[in-house]
């Protein structure tokens, strides 16, 4: 039986340790073989992860941060929080050390829905995409009790100021970390202002809670294969297509067919009707979901690139890029919009 949850507070020096040091002493105060210690490999991230023995011959999973946190302030700790009061698939948290930077929580195994799309059937993989559709609305449901609860997530949202930061960070680490390029100034001017107008047009849309980077490596199957939730600490207020763009969009060997994409807004509208949330008119969320893609899949080659050109990540961010370009500039034709965006994209298909 897992033990509950236990915390202490942080204090404000440095680690003495490194993260399996800080475990090793951790598991010795529980009286669990330190040699269980399993290192598994981080993603973009300045945390480390690691699979560990825990109580009744159960595994547990540690996030081990790089600096002492204050539990009660931990945006982790508040939106799982947030998340399983809300009836929403999260791991459950069996034990805190915010003094020693460390995490324990429920194993769910290594099964993404990103592995299980790779070899399922078309009928399967409908079946599974279909699964997790149905959880972003339940999510989204979730929005009021993040305000009952003032949670950290509805402190946070896609404003103006934030989606334009991540279309700048595109223009930062795209042509200059990735290509060592400089726009011309009439160029850059003629781009940032439809991006502008693209963030604008963002920022003024409903808000409703979302995951904020809800693509198929962050959901996974438990042992008793039931889709959950991971990576969730990030969630704040967006319009309601976010998630539903990560998911059909991000990290896509090619771009969704618009067919596709038309049957699964259907479904996803339909599910929230289905939770009592206001119903929307297709054509109108239609137009939101490309103008979201086009946000959200210009922050993601941001990324990419940044990890690919900075941090030498190429082997698994690279391929990503020509992908997210193809999307972003068949989501700017759909909308009839955007002719800087699509020819700045256009010119530089080639060589991406």
């Amino acid at each position: 039986m897992s033990q509950p949850l236990q915390t202490s507070a942080a204090d404000s020096r440095t680690f003495k340790h490194d993260a399996r040091e800080r475990m090793s002493d951790l598991l010795l105060q529980k009286k669990i073989d330190a040699t269980t210690i399993e290192a598994l490999t981080p993603d973009a991230s300045t945390r480390h992860y690691f699979r560990i023995g825990w109580d009744d011959e159960q595994t547990a999973i540690v996030a081990a941060y790089a600096e002492p946190f204050d539990p009660e302030l931990h945006p982790y700790l508040d939106v799982t929080n947030l998340f399983l009061r809300s009836g929403l698939p999260v791991p459950r948290v069996y034990f805190v050390d915010g003094a020693t930077g460390l995490i324990v929580q429920e194993d769910l195994g290594d099964l993404q829905l990103f592995g299980a799309l790779q070899t399922a059937t078309p009928a399967e993989a409908d079946r599974l995409i279909e699964q997790a559709v149905e959880l972003i609305a339940d999510v989204q449901a979730a929005t009021e009790q993040a305000f009952a609860l003032d949670s950290i997530a509805c402190r946070l949202a896609f404003d103006e100021a934030k989606l334009n930061w991540e279309l700048n960070y595109f223009l930062e680490h795209f042509f200059q970390s990735l290509r060592g390029e400089h726009l011309a100034r009439h160029d850059l001017a003629e781009l940032k202002t439809e991006l502008n107008d693209v963030a604008a047009e963002l920022a003024a849309r409903p808000r409703v809670l979302c995951h904020r980077d809800y693509h198929a490596s962050n959901l996974m199957f438990d042992q008793r294969g039931h889709l959950r939730i991971v990576d969730h600490q990030d969630a704040r207020m967006g319009p309601m297509s976010y998630d539903l763009v990560s998911l059909l969009c991000d990290r896509q060997a090619t771009p969704p067919s618009i067919e596709g994409l038309g049957a699964r807004q259907e479904l996803f509208i339909e599910a929230r009707v289905r939770r009592g949330l206001d119903s929307v008119d297709h054509e109108d969320f239609a137009r939101e979901f490309d103008l979201m893609t086009i946000q959200r899949g210009l922050k993601a080659i941001g990324t990419f690139s940044f990890q690919t050109a900075r941090m030498n990540r190429g082997a698994t961010y690279a391929g990503h890029i020509r992908p997210t370009l193809l999307t972003v500039r068949e989501a700017a034709v759909r909308l009839a919009r955007f002719p800087k965006l699509r020819e700045t994209i256009g010119a530089r298909l080639e060589s991406a």
